[in-house]
């Protein structure tokens, strides 16, 4: 099961909002949020709360295919989140994901003992390829027991 397939079917959200998982690998993930009437906001767009989604799930995207080998020992969490809205958003949107660190380093720090924290940088854009949001996403992730 892919990465998109295993979210698709586990997080609501992601179903209730037909994201589509475009690109997930440890360097990049990319998904699309559809345009969709019922989740325009008052000037057509994509409501902020869908764009918010489409970015936190492809922030998740990238942690889970950077760490899964991890997952037995760690679970990766969201501390923070902070969405900047540029231009306004009509029509299908993407959002591309990357780390803000090496996945090597955030490994070592798990490895020596401590409670890693890394960044998620999230570009949100129309098909016109104009950059509407960004967003960066703190993660950690938590050492089991």
């Amino acid at each position: 099961m892919s990465i998109g397939e295993l979210l698709a079917a586990t997080v609501p959200m992601v179903r209730t909002l037909n994201l589509e998982y475009l690109e997930t690998t440890p360097e990049k993930a990319v998904l699309a949020l559809p345009d969709q009437s019922e989740y325009r906001n008052h000037v057509g767009g994509p409501h902020a709360g869908a764009m918010f989604t489409l970015g936190e799930s492809a922030s998740g995207a990238i942690v889970l295919a950077a760490f899964g080998d991890q997952l037995s020992r760690a679970v990766p969490l969201p501390v923070t989140a902070e969405i900047a809205f540029k231009k306004i958003a009509l029509g299908p949107v993407t959002a591309t994901a990357t780390l803000g660190r090496p996945a090597a380093d955030v490994v070592a720090e798990l490895d020596a003992g401590s409670r890693p924290e890394f960044p998620v940088s999230v570009a949100i854009r129309r098909e016109d390829g104009a950059v509407t949001g960004e967003m960066t996403v703190i993660w950690t992730l938590r050492p089991n027991g």
